[in-house]
């Protein structure tokens, strides 16, 4: 990595930065100027109580900078802040920005390979950084870690996590907890044993190594074939940041699918995969687990964000983590003890018929069980799931959670299992398009009670999923983005479009929200890219691609 600097802007920018500590990373929201965390908060909430932009002002809302990122790759990062300075991570290079002006402050580029893309599934991209003491951390999508100075944009350090060329890329954004950087890894398609790493933020050592796949002897080995080595390619990625409660010190990460996709060669439960691990930061200890579709034949991965917050269930409070699963189940554990609270459909589901409140385990449908025996079948929902990893805002007011959600389904039938080839596709499956039943859109924005998974509202969409993450705001609204580059502003009472800004290109990222000089300001990527865009591009031609970062304000009356 090679940093490159403006010295003039960088003598203005030098000493303006204040080092953050694990406590401004606990009470991320409560300085609304900055935002620290992924997820803006530790909870993965989503939710800011900023209100200066509500239902009425929101019409004065306007773009008061634009900055060029000279990515063809697309973009899907998060945004963080601190004291005025914007940091954007992609696949290409790390910037930062003056928030006030909108100019490029320093830029590192990412060097890798250019043949690593080939191991990479779905889309080359990053999803954010982490930050602490002075210091930013990003992934690389050869697999490698790197903190920056702040400050400079200079290396730190640099640590290889997995070696790409047998299929493993990073696009994850690292979770720092209790003074542990942590990472997850991508590649369940090409046949990777997952793993999550835990990183000593100041040096960079390698502290633990938890894989998420375990070995013979290992607690979970028996749920794998005991007479093969299917463990060793198994798959169970973990390329979306988990949440953190400190109080309880767990962290909490998904796990994605088992490999390779068709089942026959891998009978078993497959521990730890489509799983939520609670963790200790300090040792990588599995603390609990839960999972959600066992030998998974899907890809009903269970990576997606796992939001924290307080629920009143029978009469009482109680501390819950969340999750819209891929599956087409939400649910709501215990976040303590693992035990599971509810489990209901929020989409249509035709593999299995409900989750067994007693054991946790989904109870398979005839559609299930025709799939496993080799027939064809129609699974609603697809292989990208009922909601994919654009991730979901809980407002704790309100206590809903709001999200973008998929209305489709596919036909999939199991093909005979391959050798593995390290570095190649790892699936066995034939997937085809099923016909979208006439007069039902292709998703929805949806705002979901989470213990009964009702909707209370549905807006639906016609033309193309979206693919950008939600942020739920004190003033009623709700930011998201749509593949056909528009950014809107959307009435968290309703659903309705209340406002949108065409951006020029694709949206699939991150919104945030936060202050600057008493002014509340909305920032988000455009940039066409990520699984969907690769697979529609017939119907995205019309958009071009191109990265870009944009700040809107309102207008002052």
């Amino acid at each position: 990595m090679k940093a490159i600097t403006a010295a003039v802007v960088m003598v203005m920018f030098a000493g303006a930065a204040s080092a953050q500590t694990l406590d401004d990373l606990k009470n991320d929201g409560k300085n609304p100027d900055n935002v620290l965390t992924y997820g803006m908060g530790y909870s993965l909430n989503r939710y800011s109580p900023l209100k200066q932009i509500d239902k009425t002002t929101v019409k004065r809302l306007v773009p008061i900078w634009n900055l060029g990122l000279d990515n063809p790759w697309g973009e899907q990062a998060q945004p963080l802040v601190l004291d005025g300075v914007m940091y954007v991570t992609n696949a290409k290079a790390t910037v930062a920005i003056d928030v006030g002006t909108g100019k490029q402050i320093w830029k590192t580029p990412v060097d890798w390979v250019p043949e690593t893309p080939r191991v990479v599934c779905c889309g080359v991209s990053n999803k954010g950084a982490a930050i602490l003491n002075g210091k930013l951390y990003r992934t690389t999508l050869d697999a490698h870690v790197v903190a920056l100075d702040m400050k400079t944009g200079k290396e730190i350090w640099n640590q290889k996590a997995a070696e790409w060329k047998e299929g493993y890329s990073m696009t994850v954004a690292p979770l720092i907890a209790d003074n542990v950087l942590i990472t997850g890894i991508s590649g369940a398609e090409f046949g990777i044993r997952g793993f999550i790493d835990g990183w000593d933020p100041e040096t960079g050592k390698h502290l633990w190594r938890r894989y998420t796949i375990p070995a013979r002897g290992e607690p979970g080995n028996e749920t794998w074939p005991q007479d093969t080595d299917a463990w060793k390619t198994g798959g169970g990625s973990s390329w979306i940041t988990g949440s953190y409660d400190p109080d309880l010190d767990l962290t909490y990460w998904g796990t994605g699918n088992p490999a390779p996709w068709a089942s026959q060669s891998r009978p078993g439960d497959n521990l730890f995969t489509a799983s939520v691990l609670a963790m200790r930061p300090k040792t990588g200890e599995i603390v609990w687990h839960y999972q959600f579709t066992p030998n998974d034949q899907y890809d009903y991965d269970g990576n997606w964000e796992m939001i924290l917050g307080e629920l009143n269930v029978d009469g009482a409070k109680r501390k819950v983590l969340m999750q819209l699963n891929r599956n087409g189940f939400l649910y709501v554990i215990d976040r303590a003890s693992g035990k599971l609270i509810s489990a209901k459909p929020f989409e249509r589901v035709n593999w299995a018929s409900g989750v067994d409140p007693e054991s946790g385990r989904p109870i398979e449908t005839d559609i299930a069980k025709k799939l496993r025996a080799g027939e064809q079948v129609e699974i609603w929902p697809t292989q990208r799931g009922a909601k994919n990893w654009p991730h979901a805002a809980f407002n704790p007011e309100t206590g809903l959670l709001y999200a973008n959600t998929m209305h489709s389904a596919r036909l999939f039938k199991a093909l005979p299992t391959g050798p593995y080839v390290p570095g190649q596709r790892y699936q066995f499956v034939e997937n085809l398009p099923a016909k979208q039943p006439e007069g039902e859109p292709i998703g929805h924005v949806d705002a979901i009670e989470p213990l009964t998974a009702k909707q209370v509202w549905r807006a639906p969409l016609w033309d193309h999923p979206q693919w950008s993450a939600i942020v739920a705001t004190g003033g009623g609204l709700l930011f998201t983005g749509k593949e056909t580059g528009e950014f809107v502003a959307i009435d968290a009472a309703d659903g309705k479009t209340l406002w949108q800004f065409q951006t020029g290109s694709g949206i699939n990222a991150q919104p945030i929200t936060y202050t600057y000089k008493g002014r509340q300001y909305v920032t988000v990527l455009s940039g066409l890219g990520g699984v969907y865009a690769n697979q529609a591009r017939e119907a995205l031609k019309s958009v071009p691609p191109g990265g870009s970062v944009w700040t809107f304000a309102l207008m002052p009356d």
